[in-house]
């Protein structure tokens, strides 16, 4: 059974960083595209950073710049820092992982079929 928690989450002051982690268990880390989404209040989840089972990673429109979206495959941890923080920060992140055999380093939500169940984020001016 795939099981993905999340930590690392909390309070924040804008213009400052945030340290996520994700400890994948059930799955080998470096076997499968996994990555971080963000969905805040009132939104539609979003796509913050992925990274192929490869170590190719993409980042979404929100997060380019900002991010760096790593992951150590022996320990099998996902990792996300970011930078720069701002109030639109704010936002639940989530953990995915994707079972299916992906080409390419996916954004797509739907393409994820494995989720934790999400750290909050919350950015202060």
């Amino acid at each position: 059974q795939v099981r993905l928690m999340e930590s690392g989450g909390g309070s924040v002051q804008a213009g400052g960083s945030l340290s996520l982690i994700c400890e994948a268990s059930g799955i080998t880390s470096g076997f499968y595209t996994m990555g971080w989404f963000r969905q805040a209040p009132g939104k539609e989840r979003e796509a913050v950073a992925c990274i192929h089972r490869d170590g190719r990673p993409l980042y979404g429109t929100a997060a380019e710049g900002r991010a760096t979206i790593s992951k150590d495959n022996a320990k099998n941890i996902l990792y996300l820092q970011m930078n720069r923080l701002n109030p639109e920060d704010t936002a639940m992140y989530f953990c995915a992982a994707s079972t299916r055999r992906l080409l390419w380093t996916s954004l797509l939500e739907k393409d994820y079929d494995n989720w934790g169940q999400g750290t909050q984020v919350t950015v202060s001016s």
